[in-house]
């Protein structure tokens, strides 16, 4: 499983709030390179938003949808790059006395990736997710340090 967690030194709302923002998205999900639009709703269930992810040269243009949105504590996302398929990412944000655990689960979900599902994968993911949730972290300490 390709399952990460972090201490964040930084309340559960300081958190949400980043992950609310759809546009701060590119900050912290690793390979995204622009966000084009994101539904004014974002991140109620169903809403989505449009970016463009790749690595060097090779890049593509899809949606992440919000599928569970429970505020302040849990967003499950499905983010498309078709024709791949698209993955399954949970990101789940728990209260550790004053800061915030975070725990971000990510797998293939539908096209090719469930197939192809094996250790050197879940190892790939695994880096993917340390990465993402250090990027989650950096961008929810640029947002707090702004707001002093």
């Amino acid at each position: 499983m390709a399952v990460r967690n972090a201490l964040i030194p930084y309340e559960p709302d300081a958190v949400w709030s980043v992950l609310a923002d759809g546009s701060s998205y590119a900050e912290w999900v690793v390979g995204t390179k622009e966000i084009h639009s994101v539904d004014e709703n974002w991140p109620r269930v169903g809403s989505s938003l449009r970016f463009t992810a790749g690595l060097g040269r090779l890049s593509i243009t899809d949606f992440t949808t919000s599928r569970l949105c429970v505020p302040g504590s849990r967003l499950e996302l499905e983010a498309r790059a078709l024709p791949y398929g698209s993955v399954r990412i949970s990101i789940e944000i728990l209260p550790w006395g004053d800061e915030s655990v975070v725990i971000i689960d990510e797998h293939p979900l539908r096209g090719p990736g469930p197939l192809l599902e094996n250790p050197l994968v879940e190892f790939g993911l695994t880096i993917r997710n340390r990465q993402m949730l250090r990027k989650l972290a950096r961008a929810v300490e640029n947002r707090q340090r702004v707001s002093s």
